[in-house]
């Protein structure tokens, strides 16, 4: 697992491989079951963390909307979308969590390219 899971995270899994394996397989089908391209399923799923205020969710979402290909700028665009539907606070503090993965993957690359 990569150092950047939250401990409880880790240990969930550890201490329960099954519903784990099981979370996986639903995430999983969950990806087939309609149209959406994947970059499309990366932004919807941001947009629900931001919505519902989930720090772990967001930052987990972020790095995975990255992954796919959608640039810092849509992503943060995501996070300022919630300011008329989920209200200024969330927007900020998605904002915040947003630049701080952002920030620390930036952190990351220069870091590989040394």
């Amino acid at each position: 697992m990569s150092d950047y899971l939250p401990a409880v995270y880790v240990s969930f899994r550890a201490d329960y491989p099954e519903i784990a394996s099981r979370l996986d397989a639903l995430a999983a089908a969950a990806d087939v079951a309609g149209t959406l391209s994947e970059r499309d399923r990366r932004l919807v799923k941001l947009g629900i963390a931001i919505g519902r205020e989930s720090e772990g969710a967001l930052r987990s979402n972020v790095r995975k909307a990255r992954s796919a290909g959608i640039p810092d700028e849509q992503i943060r665009q995501a996070a300022m979308l919630a300011v008329t539907t989920a209200g200024f606070p969330t927007a900020i503090a998605s904002m915040q969590w947003v630049d701080e993965v952002l920030a620390a993957e930036r952190d990351q690359s220069s870091d590989k390219e040394v």
